[in-house]
């Protein structure tokens, strides 16, 4: 696996120079001249630990979930107060963990981000279904939420016990959406899980929209090797056979495809916290890009509190990058929406996507990966699933290793992928 990502990385950037995470960062963030500015915070609490979910997370407990509430509100002012005036950004998304858990103090934090910033594209909050209750979902609506995305991951009881989740109560499910509406209601399922069929999968896609979905996420399984999971990997074959099919389907009822696996059927329904030119993450584990450095906050609850009593940012490790590296990473995840926009690549580089991978390109359009059309390069259904499937490979070579070393570290000295 690691053989594969490191010839890819070898040649894209054009050197033997591998991504090198140290302990370092900058006090001061130059963000204020970025443009396309996301914004992202982590809420890392549960109220139990799912075994296949590999992202930073704890037990919920109130005394802890303040305190750290309360650090992240710092960090937040700590960041913002680097500029005078408000920056736009695009959008904001809260991600987890289970972020419904703080529910009556994310009020809080969007007013203390909408000190420092203006955002244009509205609010995305994640939820368990259990979080989906009309109490909950005013509070959040009232807090200024627009968009939810609800981690149903199967309607069947065959892939819940699968995954060790517990039964949707569809009914009081149905209820709320339609008792409290919002912009965008996403849900998110997992495929490629064992035995998993076409008619498996529609059938939730098919369940969602009725229960009042206007977006759907449809995310491949992946094995990480620090997770308790005992869930079995499809097969190449199959697996492609039935990113196919489910995205033929989709097409064919008129969902407009705004990723390499999300779809929905309002053209305006969009959920995504990955397709940034660059963005500020908050909270442990959160990321931020930016146009010369890539950072990563600390998975450890404790060590990002008491890093931020102290007047620092809880930055564990950065990154920063050769010109090649950082175009890699624009591609990389520019690419995440099905396609490339020549013009926007050398807007942001100040150089022809042509005259940096031009071969490159001729060679995906002659394999069938890619279209163009006015130097907007399309994937093909082919290129979709290849591209699937080498963010596998680049998951479990690279955010595989770097999370499973900082779940253990709070402050890994280096990293070297």
């Amino acid at each position: 696996m690691g053989i594969i990502t490191n010839l890819t990385r070898m040649w894209l950037t054009r050197s033997a120079k591998p991504f090198i995470f140290q302990n370092e960062y900058d006090q001061k963030l130059p963000f204020v001249e970025c443009d396309h500015l996301g914004l992202y915070v982590h809420i890392p609490f549960c109220e139990s630990i799912c075994h296949f979910c590999p992202y930073c997370k704890v037990k919920y407990e109130k005394e802890l979930c303040d305190r750290y509430i309360d650090a992240l509100l710092q960090e937040i002012h700590l960041a913002g107060s680097q500029q005078e005036g408000r920056k736009t950004a695009t959008s904001l998304y809260f991600g987890g963990g289970t972020p419904a858990l703080a529910a009556g103090r994310l009020k809080e934090i969007i007013d203390a981000l909408q000190e420092h910033f203006i955002i244009i594209e509205g609010i995305g909050v994640e939820l368990h279904p259990d979080n989906v209750t009309p109490a909950v979902l005013r509070i959040l609506k009232d807090a200024g939420v627009t968009k939810i995305s609800i981690g149903i991951q199967s309607f069947q009881e065959k892939f819940q016990s699968v995954l060790g989740r517990e039964r949707v109560d569809m009914v009081s499910l149905r209820e709320a959406l339609s008792e409290v509406p919002f912009e965008t209601v996403s849900m998110d399922f997992i495929f490629a899980l064992p035995e998993q069929t076409f008619a498996d999968l529609r059938g939730d896609i098919d369940t969602a929209f009725q229960m009042g979905a206007n977006h759907v996420a449809i995310y491949p399984f992946i094995d990480f090797t620090f997770t308790s999971s005992n869930v079995k990997v499809m097969p190449k074959k199959e697996k492609r056979a039935l990113l196919d099919e489910i995205t033929c389907y989709c097409m064919k009822k008129g969902y407009a495809r705004s990723s390499i696996w999300t779809f929905s059927s309002e053209k305006e329904a969009k959920y995504s916290s990955m397709t940034r030119d660059h963005f500020l993450g908050f909270g442990c584990s959160a990321t931020t890009l930016l146009k010369e450095q890539f950072k990563i906050n600390t998975f450890s609850v404790e060590e990002y509190c008491k890093r931020i009593d102290e007047g620092k940012l809880p930055t564990s490790l950065t990154i920063r990058f050769s010109l090649r590296q950082r175009m890699v990473y624009y591609l990389f995840w520019t690419a995440y929406s099905t396609k490339v926009d020549g013009a926007a690549f050398e807007k942001f580089f100040g150089v022809p996507l042509e005259r940096v991978y031009g071969w490159e390109l001729k060679i995906a359009k002659a394999l069938g990966f890619l279209t163009e059309e006015n130097g907007v390069y399309q994937m093909t259904l082919k290129g979709a699933f290849y591209y699937h499937y080498y963010e596998n490979f680049y998951t479990l070579a690279y955010i595989d290793k770097m999370w499973g070393i900082m779940r253990e570290e709070a402050f890994p000295k280096e990293i070297v992928l």
